[in-house]
């Protein structure tokens, strides 16, 4: 177990995993803690679904298949961050020892998103389709303390905007009301320390790039 500062910093995006199953009990353990985030007027904004095994499998053959024929429904970035979705590839693939022009390497990496990177544990966030913006800040609050509970239990995981490019797709597989939108997906589980792409830290900005105090 680690103590708070160390879970922030050990947490990162875990783009591999092995196989190993991930006991139940140590993510009911962080899903517990991660219900203490606030929330505004205590909505609890919340909806997780998680699956394994057969349903798992499911999940990841039917988005594979869409993934083969269609591109996913993702948000394109305002121009003014759009660099910084590239700049995260480029920093991926280098990582993978993937060049430029390995399109087949580049594509095969790609569709490893909607396998949940190997993970066995599949999750998927929703928060209702009515709350509003405030209402995702504590879906993130949710989700973050999840993230750090299960680092501080040594597992790995990567948050997923690619699972929710396929929302039809994902809510058909697990039952998913009409009600709930899909924010993302989280795979879970232990990392292979193997993997290369597992040692990539990405960059972040400095405090004062984002923080303004104001004195006086």
């Amino acid at each position: 177990m680690y103590d708070l500062d160390e879970a922030i910093r050990q947490r990162y995006s875990t783009r591999m995993f092995l196989s190993e199953p991930v006991p139940r009990s140590l993510v009911e353990e962080s899903l517990a803690l991660a219900t203490r985030a606030p929330s505004n007027s205590n909505v609890q904004p919340w909806q997780a679904v998680f699956a394994t095994g057969a349903v798992r499998d499911r999940l990841v053959t039917a988005l594979l298949a869409e993934a083969g024929t269609g591109s996913p429904k993702i948000p394109p970035l305002a121009d003014a961050f759009a660099h910084k979705r590239f700049e995260l590839g480029a920093q991926m693939f280098g990582a993978m020892g993937i060049v430029r022009d390995d399109a087949e390497g580049r594509r095969t990496a790609i569709l490893r998103n909607w396998e949940f990177f190997g993970a066995p544990l599949a999750g998927v966030v929703c928060m209702h389709r009515d709350l509003g913006l405030v209402d995702g800040v504590g879906v993130g609050m949710f989700l973050q303390t999840l993230l750090l509970a299960l680092t501080a239990r040594g597992l790995g995981t990567c948050v997923q905007v690619s699972i929710a490019g396929y929302p039809e797709i994902v809510r058909e597989e697990l039952d998913i009301p009409a009600e709930l939108a899909i924010v993302c997906g989280l795979a879970v589980g232990y990392p292979d320390p193997s993997a290369p792409i597992n040692s990539l830290r990405t960059p972040r900005d400095s405090v004062d790039g984002h923080v303004t105090f104001i004195e006086h």
